[in-house]
């Protein structure tokens, strides 16, 4: 779960960001007075909204290294870490996909994460805790799990998602503030403060429908585990992952991790980055057997 956290709150801050320079600089006062056009509005929503995911997309991996201590499997390793790259590198060659950097971070709990700005130059990354609890044929599916999400370009979608779920939350947040402040230089504190609060707001229902799409990738890199590993290793790592679970030690990528936490309902429902662990076990239990 952490990885789409990371990537929705590090896309907020951006967006947060940019929306200062463009007041600092004179952008929103230009297009208050000279390009109050709605065409001309959206397309500097577009270009300001895709360019915070897409600076989002390309810090993925580098910041999934840093906030997890991922430590990466290189020439020499131990035969524990030397399993891990064989498995890695069978699935990558049966998904069609280039080999993905595979590293192993610490953490008691199992888990395991997948990132990256593009199928053909992704992370994979296991926990040590996972190592210590599962068995061969449990990590085999795991890392089909996460494979999967690489060969299905989850992070690409998610931030074309991203981009214009953006824009739009810039385009209504200056469209709304214009309406609110009417002052003469068209940049009034009114202006600023209606924009900032409602980027903050529209931002977090945004972020609902990511976490909505999340959850449907999870069923989806569920039943590609299944495919690459067999439905009963993937149904017996996930009964092994509701057992130990535990969130990943960087909150902020729970939601590219393996692992869920527990079932809700209401809002804590539509804020979940996985399914239930319950759900995606019988999810496959439901499928005709790989």
């Amino acid at each position: 779960m952490k990885r789409i956290v990371l990537f929705v709150l590090t896309n907020l801050a951006v967006l947060l960001v940019l929306s200062v320079v463009a007041q600092v600089t004179g952008l929103d006062r230009w297009l208050a007075l000279h390009g109050a056009s709605l065409g001309g509005l959206l397309t500097f929503a577009a270009l300001f909204g895709f360019g915070g995911a897409l600076i989002s997309l390309a810090l993925s991996k580098v910041m999934a290294k840093r906030a997890m201590g991922v430590q990466l499997i290189g020439p020499g390793a131990d035969p524990t870490s030397q399993f891990l790259l064989g498995v890695v590198q069978q699935h990558a060659q049966r998904l069609g996909i280039g080999m993905p950097e595979v590293g192993i971070f610490p953490a008691t709990e199992p888990n395991a994460f997948a990132t990256g700005a593009s199928r053909n130059h992704a992370l994979v990354a296991v926990s040590s805790g996972l190592l210590q609890r599962m068995n061969h044929e449990e990590i085999e599916a795991v890392l089909g799990h996460e494979m999967s999400h690489v060969a299905n370009g989850d992070m690409v979608t998610l931030t074309l998602l991203q981009g214009v779920l953006n824009t739009f939350v810039i385009f209504l947040s200056r469209l709304i503030g214009g309406v609110v402040d009417r002052s003469e230089d068209g940049r009034g504190g009114g202006y600023f403060l209606t924009v900032i609060v409602l980027q903050l707001v529209l931002g977090f229902l945004a972020s609902l429908i990511v976490m909505w799409f999340s959850r449907y990738r999870e069923f989806r890199a569920d039943r590609g585990g299944a495919h690459l590993a067999g439905r009963d290793k993937m149904i017996a790592a996930l009964e092994e992952l509701r057992r130990g679970h535990e969130p990943l030690p960087a909150q902020q990528f729970a939601a590219f991790g393996i692992a869920a936490g527990q079932a809700g309902g209401g809002l804590r429902r539509l804020l979940m980055s996985h399914p239930p662990l319950e759900e995606r076990i019988a999810a496959l239990r439901s499928l005709s057997v790989v």
